[in-house]
């Protein structure tokens, strides 16, 4: 009795303490949430947030902040023959470090300010599919995995081409100040919202015209976005029966741990994880034995289309299925796997030291005619890294299933600002592998078919042909590589992740092994890379879903109803369809589905993050806060700038390996000639081929520019509006008193413990349900 009095106290206590928020700077005030006297507080006093400075905390901080700074002399101002790769490292973490507990913070004191009094969209639209309150480490995880998907792995590894330095600017400086904000004002403003879609806010913040064409360039990124996640995984298990079979392995092991936490042993989270690990690891194991035996050879060694339609069909099913069943379990098991890895990677790379011998600015830095990927460094270094310092389709994640699954506000900061960060370092990661392989090989390995001839003899004399610094390709050299992991050949293995897993194994067998392990390692990486990829295509499907679904609301209102299965499933199908085409064109493209479609995923991608960044200025506008408005229009203007001048070189080039309606134009004069043959293309098909892809890909060029800029426009529009009138209309979602309540990052404080325990106190028919997944 006397506890229930007390609960009842602090309650009154809070409610006095805590009474109607201001919002962030200005505009209408918050309702005052009454909390439930018979259940302890849902937020920790605002008195115990607020940090404690102790000299060893100064000390520690400067350390990093010293440290920091060591590395990036090191790498910026200290030019040698060689680099040490241990200074990325250095560089990277204390960067993040850095960023994350000072930036961070200061955008959630001074743009969000979140309020765990709040119910978010997973307590109160609850319904065990789609809105499910989750543990905050599973969500990470699932985040995490959702968003890291082909881009931190490729991207930096073309990048590659272009010398260190440039890219691993991009990387850490881009993701501190662009990529991370966006992900966590996006998933923010989306939880406020119920979980609606970015397309969807645009359309309420931004009017008809503004919004319409947001949901337009949104479903139609989406689109292609996907796609090329898709085309990653193809390219990595093309003729790679080992990887085939593992991969294929973590669908099983995904829904065991989801039937398994959700009905054998709920809430197990530590229990199912090393189960998980460990089913892992076998399957790695036993692909390679798979691989030796003759049925698992034929059985496994798949042509590329068949993998792409087995993905369209996997994509499907996947994003109709409850998230709880494959989803979240999947990109729960797979962050282990991810996470795990490039720790690992990173500690290898501190103890076995590699020396990278690729200049800071390469040859290819400044000239259009990269064999890897064409165009000059500006503007195309920052839409070839795509992901890991910026990504657009982070912003769709944000917008679709995480915000759905959150349980509680102080949350987004960890999963939305920390999960980018994450997601950088594992670019750089990416990077260093790729720097720390023979330049020869590399160049052997990401040179499209066409180039190369898809032969040994053929990539020999291609690469040598560069005139490359320091390079004289052997075919030994190529021959002994293939063979030392496994392979049949590693010519031509586009899409970066095949060059990674090659960097990993590298480096880990110089650690672990020698090169009797280098087979394992590479494995090991390909199936690494294949769980980011995948975790990604089925949680792109879902929200390509989400997103339609919203899109249909506007004139069939039953879509918006999110358990109404039919529309889920017309939703689902339109999308992979829509992805699953240009995967097959990506595929059968004889000019090399990654090396041509991959500057269209960059900068389509970049443009939905300006997109993204637009929507989000134009609600921190109508909030009122016009002195934090820079945190938003500094990365706005700058990915404008780069993705609407990226977009100019494709669509009005005049270089054929450049622009596409110049590449366009020479193919069909040398088909209206009567060429059998022609540049890359060896026959007329593959002319035509071209013909083909390189109008619809000028066209889509076309189109999401021109959406861009009409959302960028009308986002000034309203955030002009807003700051001559003080602020604007809210669309945020009523807001309700929440019922429970969770730590806010990963390791909880002694405040946020000390009401944990509090929580445990109470009846278990009125403590509300967690899902462990």
């Amino acid at each position: 009795m006397g506890n229930d009095a007390g609960r009842q106290d602090r309650a009154r206590a809070g409610s006095k303490r805590d009474g109607a928020l201001q919002p962030a700077g200005g505009g209408e005030a918050e309702p005052v949430l009454v909390q439930d006297p018979e259940l302890p507080p849902t937020a920790v006093d605002e008195a115990d947030l607020a940090p404690r400075w102790t000299p060893a905390k100064v000390i520690l901080w400067v350390a990093i902040a010293l440290l920091g700074g060591l590395a990036w002399t090191m790498l910026a101002l200290v030019r040698g023959e060689t680099v040490n790769a241990i200074w990325f490292v250095f560089a990277a973490v204390c960067t993040y470090l850095i960023a994350y507990r000072f930036y961070s913070k200061l955008i959630e004191r001074k743009l969000l300010r979140p309020d765990d009094r709040r119910a978010t969209p997973a307590e109160y639209l609850a319904n065990g599919k789609d809105f499910v309150p989750t543990d905050r480490r599973v969500l990470y995880g699932h985040h995490f995995a959702a968003i890291a998907g082909a881009g931190p792995l490729v991207g930096p590894v073309l990048a590659a081409q272009m010398g260190y330095l440039p890219g691993t600017i991009w990387i850490i400086i881009g993701v501190i100040l662009a990529g991370a904000v966006q992900d966590y004002l996006v998933l923010f403003f989306s939880m406020r919202r119920g979980g609606r879609s970015l397309g969807q806010m645009a359309r309420d913040e931004l009017g008809v015209i503004g919004g319409t064409a947001a949901i337009i360039a949104t479903l139609a990124i989406m689109v292609i976005i996907v796609a090329i996640l898709a085309l990653v995984v193809v390219n990595a298990l093309g003729e790679s029966p080992w990887g085939v079979f593992s991969v294929s392995m973590t669908i099983p092991i995904a829904l065991f741990m989801g039937v398994y936490l959700r009905f054998i042993r709920p809430g197990k989270i530590t229990e199912i994880s090393i189960i998980g690990f460990i089913l892992l690891m076998f399957a790695i194991v036993a692909g390679g034995w798979v691989a030796e035996t003759e049925w698992g050879a034929a059985a496994f060694t798949l042509d590329r289309t068949v993998i792409a339609v087995g993905i369209i069909v996997y994509g499907f099913v996947a994003a109709i299925l409850p998230v709880w069943l494959l989803l979240a379990p999947r990109d729960y098991l797979s962050t282990f796997m991810k996470i795990g890895t490039i720790v690992m990677l990173a500690g290898a790379i501190v103890l076995v030291r590699p020396e990278i011998t690729v200049p800071a600015f390469s040859e290819f830095a400044g000239g259009d005619a990269g064999p890897v990927v064409s165009g000059s460094l500006f503007p195309f270094l920052f839409v070839t890294i795509a992901c890991g310092a910026l990504s657009g389709f982070h912003a769709l994640i944000a917008s679709g299933t995480t915000p759905k699954l959150i349980e509680k506000e102080r949350q987004t900061r960890f999963i939305g600002y920390g999960g980018m960060l994450m997601e950088s370092f594992v670019a750089i990661m990416a990077l260093v592998a790729a720097l720390s392989i023979d330049r020869g090989i590399y160049f052997a390995m990401n040179s499209s078919a066409a180039a190369t001839g898809g032969t040994v003899e053929g990539a020999v004399a291609f690469v040598n042909s560069l005139g490359l610094a320091g390079v004289n390709l052997t075919p030994d050299v190529l021959t002994q590589t293939a063979a030392n992991v496994g392979e049949e050949s590693i010519v031509s293995r586009t899409g970066g992740a095949p060059t990674l897993a090659l960097g990993l194994a590298h480096i880990m067998q110089q650690l672990i092994g020698g090169t009797s392990l280098m087979s394992f390692w590479y494995h090991f990486a390909i199936m690494f890379e294949a769980l980011f990829i995948l975790t990604a295509v089925d949680a792109g499907t879902r929200v390509a879903r989400f997103m339609l679904q919203d899109t249909f609301g506007n004139i069939i209102p039953k879509f918006r109803d999110p358990d109404w299965r039919v529309g889920a499933w017309i939703c689902t199908a339109v999308m992979v369809a829509a992805w699953g085409a240009i995967l097959i064109m990506g595929v059968t493209d004889p000019l090399g589905g990654i090396n041509t479609l991959f500057p269209l995923f960059g900068i389509a991608n970049q443009l939905l993050a300006a997109i993204a960044l637009a929507v989000c200025m134009a609600i921190v506008a109508k909030r009122g806060n016009f002195r934090w408005l820079w945190i938003v229009a500094v990365p706005l203007a700058f990915t404008a700038v780069v993705t609407i001048t990226a977009s100019m070189f494709k669509i009005f080039s005049p270089v054929p390996a450049v622009g596409y309606w110049a590449q366009n134009a020479a193919f069909r004069e040398a088909l209206a000639a009567g060429e059998d043959s022609f540049g890359n293309a060896p026959t007329r098909a593959a002319m035509e081929a071209v013909v083909r892809n390189t109008t619809v890909q000028g066209v889509l060029s076309i189109l999401f520019v021109t959406l861009a800029i009409i959302v960028i426009f009308f986002a000034i529009l309203h955030t002009v509006r807003s700051f001559r009138s003080g602020g604007g209309p809210s669309s945020e979602d009523p807001a309700l008193p929440s019922r429970r309540y969770a730590p806010s990052g990963l390791i909880a404080t002694k405040a946020e413990k000390a009401l944990e325990r509090e929580w445990s106190t109470v009846d278990a028919d009125k403590r509300p349900a967690r899902s462990g997944h």
